[in-house]
């Protein structure tokens, strides 16, 4: 069965959703990420996808302290990402609760420096944040594009010891409108042996069953949730 990861996204401490990660289109679906992550819990979720997008337009970690209220007061198993950029951003994350760091814009800009975080705190601890957008990654909260294509770009970091691969198709994100199954089954064609995490487009849990029929290991949600298209009751009852 396919991981299921909700997504948490936070603006001034608040849980919110954007479309094709345009700021301007913030959304506040709940004051409190908290009370979100605790509900989730409550129905059998053990995963949870945090995304500072604060920190992701300011270039380093702001919501740290978000993260350590939902760490320490829930047993969900949290990846962070948004903002980390430096050795510290990278520390305040696993001290303030994350067991897992997404990672996508050093990736591109500093390789050399990803590359080393990935031999300290090992594969496990880091997933590969892929962003694309007409096959092209894209960095910094999707502001701005690379001249890098998607493929070979994953190729390469497979090779350099990658393991887990969160790929958005941003074109897609917070659209409602289905997830890029195609893009994703051609991710697993070229470098079968990644843990694929797909996010961005899923409307309903037709989609998620759809992805999981693809071979897609994992899929991150979120607006479709907060938007009634599906309830935590009926997402549960892909777990059984």
């Amino acid at each position: 069965m396919i991981e299921l990861i909700p997504a948490i996204d936070i603006i001034d401490g608040k849980c919110v959703r954007l479309t094709k990660g345009d700021y301007t289109t913030s959304k506040v679906y709940n004051e409190d990420p908290l009370e979100v992550a605790k509900e989730l819990e409550a129905y059998g979720l053990h995963r949870l996808h945090v995304v500072d997008l604060d920190g992701a337009r300011s270039k380093h970690i702001v919501n740290y302290r978000t993260l350590e209220r939902i760490a320490t007061r829930t047993t969900l198993k949290i990846d962070f990402g948004g903002g980390i950029k430096s050795d510290e951003d990278l520390v305040i994350a696993f001290e303030n609760g994350a067991q897992m760091v997404t990672v996508g814009s050093i990736a591109v800009t500093c390789p050399e420096r990803f590359v080393h975080w990935l031999q300290t705190y090992g594969a496990e601890k880091m997933i590969l944040g892929a962003d694309a957008k007409d096959g092209f990654i894209s960095v910094n909260g999707w502001q701005e594009e690379s001249n890098l294509e998607l493929l070979p770009y994953l190729k390469e970091y497979a090779r350099k010891g990658v393991t887990k691969v969160l790929c958005t198709d941003i074109q897609r994100d917070g659209m409602l409108q289905g997830p890029a199954t195609g893009l994703y089954r051609q991710v697993l064609d070229a470098v079968p042996e990644l843990y694929l995490i797909a996010s961005g487009g899923v409307s309903s849990l037709e989609d998620i069953r759809e992805l999981d029929r693809a071979g897609i290991h994992a899929v991150v949600f979120g607006k479709a949730l907060y938007e009634g298209r599906f309830t935590l009751k009926q997402l549960n009852s892909l777990m059984e």
